[in-house]
């Protein structure tokens, strides 16, 4: 069920190597500058993973230039958890997280449980299957969430 589409929206798992910067780029693609949009994790202690390069690659994603950051490194680059409308945590860790960083702020945190894909399947065909069903399921949510991808802008009706 699609809710209010948000100004803003971080986008947030444990590394900010797999699933938070898929659903960055996925977010940004499909609703341009309808929402400023980032991500972060929890740590910063990976780099951009090379099979969530390759998957989202697969739908007209780019994800090579992305670099890992932390909410820790956010607040040490002046980024306020407070400009957002909306956090997305993508795993447990990153929930927790958000939660207790906004405790004190309104801001909307909601808690989609997506598939960690690191370390499942023997072999690179298995790899990337699973990692394909993580960048699905981030897909199936947000469309559900914020509704159908924009064309075009909104044409402005005459009155």
């Amino acid at each position: 069920m699609a809710g209010r589409f948000p100004q803003s929206v971080l986008f947030c798992c444990d590394h900010n190597a797999v699933r938070s910067p898929m659903a960055e780029a996925m977010m940004k693609h499909f609703y341009g500058q309808r929402a400023y949009v980032q991500s972060a994790g929890v740590h910063n202690d990976l780099e951009i993973d090379g099979f969530a390069i390759a998957v989202s690659a697969e739908i007209g994603l780019e994800l090579s230039r992305h670099r890992s950051r932390s909410f820790e490194e956010m607040a040490q680059w002046g980024d306020d958890l407070a400009q957002f409308d909306l956090i997305v945590a993508l795993s447990p860790a990153s929930q927790r997280m958000a939660l207790e960083l906004t405790r004190f702020a309104h801001i909307d945190v909601e808690y989609w449980p997506i598939m960690d894909p690191t370390g499942l399947g023997e072999g690179r065909e298995a790899k990337l299957a699973a990692y394909r069903q993580t960048r699905d399921q981030i897909r199936a949510r947000m469309l559900e969430r914020f509704g159908p991808p924009s064309e075009t802008k909104p044409q402005e009706k005459s009155a």
